[in-house]
């Protein structure tokens, strides 16, 4: 193991350790996940910020040059037109820190991701 490796306790530690440039950026992603997933609880995960919904629900994470958002493949498939945009890969996006952050776009994105943990969540009690 890397004794030099940074760990998080807290979604405070993660965005407490950023660039104060970023830090706001990061404030203001968390509010907005809150916003549109109030019942989600926050942890920390793959040393990302993680928000928990029945399951995970998204992480995001800050880079030098991007906030990676993780919004798992079906948010972003579900998106993907308007991510077309950005950079991203099957389960990730990248928000370029040069360009505006699009809060309405995570806010439908995590809105979506959580109707998507509760319906799944209302089959397994089914069973």
């Amino acid at each position: 193991m890397d004794a030099n490796k940074v760990t998080f306790e807290s979604i405070d530690d993660y965005i407490g350790q950023a660039a104060p440039e970023v830090r706001e950026l990061l404030q203001n992603i968390r509010r907005v996940i809150h916003e549109a997933a109030p019942e989600a609880t926050e942890k920390i995960s793959y040393q990302m910020p993680t928000f928990d919904l029945h399951g995970n629900l998204v992480h995001f994470a800050a880079f030098k040059k991007h906030i990676g958002f993780y919004p798992a493949p079906r948010g972003i498939e579900a998106f993907k037109e308007e991510l077309s945009v950005y950079k991203g890969a099957k389960g990730s996006v990248q928000f370029p820190l040069d360009q505006p952050m699009p809060y309405d776009l995570i806010t439908r994105i995590v809105k979506f991701r959580a109707a998507e943990n509760m319906e799944k969540a209302k089959g397994k009690r089914k069973s």
